[in-house]
């Protein structure tokens, strides 16, 4: 597809020396400077995305990089976030894609100018995983978690007691110093739930979670107190879906909707014992937005945020959360 240059006043022999130029001045650039071995999901989101933008207007990588000044070999490793796009390259791109969408433009323009530092950037080292770093930036950056989990309390609703029990069973020969900076990093993470400007955080539990016994007695009844005060945060909502529930996860494992203020740019995360991916496809994400609400309309009513001392006569979360804890 040929490039118009038809509003920049150069004619066509000035504009492709011009472009020649830039794209020479850019591999030059590009040589010089070392790319990343190990992208975040950030970065790798932003690239996927501008990709998505190119593939969608139908420009090979040679016509999108001449519009936007870049190198061919420039623009793949964009692609692939393997180097970063300054901001005016990117809006060079969007246009060049006829993208329209102010509120998208912004959020790519933020997610390339981001430094990726917090919290979680004092974490390092063999105990702390890329991913893991990458899932509490991500959760720092979204409007809403939406959450499904078949065994676990979510770990962002976990006490200390409960979730320190997890890292043991699962990390028998961590030394008790690594445990205790797995439960550091978990706890850092939670913090997001009451700090300023808090994401909606919507938990669909089931019971079995409720009913695991790899926690003694005392720790679940805690966990599971834990929960209901967690419910009067008036940005968490709890439900309970039951075994009786006529409905059968589509997904063997847990997974978390993270909702972007520009929908497009959501991303879900599946748990999975080797590797947990990052899903930023649209029809994956739909998928995703589907299961979870089928789960939450099959589940219980949500644990209410006022609790009145009365005698329950309907089925609800917090019924069933009442009679779990009577039976411990």
């Amino acid at each position: 597809m040929p490039i118009c240059n038809c509003l920049t006043g150069i004619a066509t022999n000035e504009w492709l020396s011009l472009v020649t130029s830039r794209q020479t001045a850019d591999d030059q650039q590009e040589a010089e400077m070392g790319l990343r071995a190990n992208p975040t999901q950030r970065q790798r989101r932003l690239g996927m995305e501008l990709r998505r933008l190119r593939t969608a207007a139908g420009l090979s990588v040679g016509e999108a990089a001449a519009a936007a000044g870049l190198g061919p070999p420039h623009l793949g490793h964009i692609e692939a976030a393997r180097t970063a796009i300054p901001e005016v390259k990117l809006r060079a791109l969007a246009a060049a894609y006829g993208c329209q969408s102010e509120p998208l433009i912004e959020a790519l323009v933020a997610m390339g100018q981001a430094t990726g530092r917090g919290w979680w950037s004092d974490f390092r080292g063999p105990h702390h995983s890329d991913a893991a770093r990458d899932l509490a930036e991500l959760e720092s950056l979204s409007i809403a978690h939406r959450s499904f989990q078949w065994v676990h309390i979510p770990g962002l609703l976990q006490t200390p007691e409960y979730m320190r029990t997890l890292f043991v069973g699962g990390n028998p020969e961590a030394s008790p110093a690594a445990i205790e900076r797995f439960v550091e990093f978990r706890l850092q993470r939670q913090q997001v739930l009451t700090g300023e400007a808090p994401p909606r955080f919507h938990a669909v539990i089931h019971e079995a979670a409720l009913r695991m016994q790899f926690v003694g007695p005392h720790i679940m009844r805690r966990q599971i107190e834990h929960l209901v005060e967690l419910a009067k945060l008036p940005n968490v909502l709890i439900q309970i879906l039951p075994f009786r529930a006529e409905v059968h996860p589509q997904f063997s494992a847990p997974f978390v909707i993270y909702d972007h203020s520009v929908a497009q740019l959501s991303t879900a995360y599946v748990e999975h014992p080797n590797t947990s991916p990052f899903i930023g496809e649209p029809r994956e994400l739909h998928e995703f937005d589907t299961e979870f609400n089928k789960l939450s309309e099959a589940a219980f009513a949500p644990v209410p945020a006022v609790i009145e001392p009365k005698f329950y006569t309907e089925r609800d979360s917090l019924g069933l959360i009442q009679h779990v804890l009577f039976t411990l």
